[in-house]
């Protein structure tokens, strides 16, 4: 149990630190335009699509709140997050880093934007580790149902 405490500490700082570089390097002027993708500097005052935007500053205590009850959800069930422990990470250094953001910033700092055929919302790193801590969690509790229901057929 230590060792996965310890390599999510480590893995949710690296992770943090990547992303909020990433985020510098944008606020400091970077700027690629491309064909399909580009990088751009976009500050989105919401979340995903920039819903709840009318929440403006009262959205990052929202944020904050949640992410305080996940953490205490896997304090005390502490089975729970040795099994999602990697997802519960990503998802952790996403949403932390975004809020951060948000005191930094006055919004989230996002820049790949996906324009090729249709238009997509701008996003960054940190939303795509909170994707793929989503889809590790779907994956993860598919398996462990799996798992479940062939030891009760035994």
């Amino acid at each position: 149990m230590l060792k996965k405490l310890f390599f999510t500490i480590f893995l949710f700082i690296g992770l943090f630190l990547i992303d909020q570089y990433i985020k510098f390097l944008f606020v400091d002027g970077f700027e690629h335009k491309g064909e399909c993708i580009s990088f751009i500097l976009v500050y989105n005052y919401g979340v995903a699509f920039s819903m709840f935007a009318f929440l403006e500053g009262n959205l990052k205590y929202i944020q904050i709140a949640i992410m305080l009850a996940g953490i205490l959800y896997f304090f005390f069930n502490k089975d729970i997050f040795k099994l999602y422990y990697l997802p519960a990470t990503l998802i952790l250094a996403g949403g932390v880093s975004n809020i951060y953001d948000r005191f930094i910033h006055g919004g989230v700092v996002d820049y790949v934007y996906w324009h090729c055929r249709f238009d997509f919302a701008v996003f960054n790193l940190a939303d795509v580790l909170i994707d793929i801590g989503v889809v590790l969690i779907l994956i993860i509790n598919y398996k462990d149902s799996k798992n479940k229901k062939k030891l009760e057929a035994k």
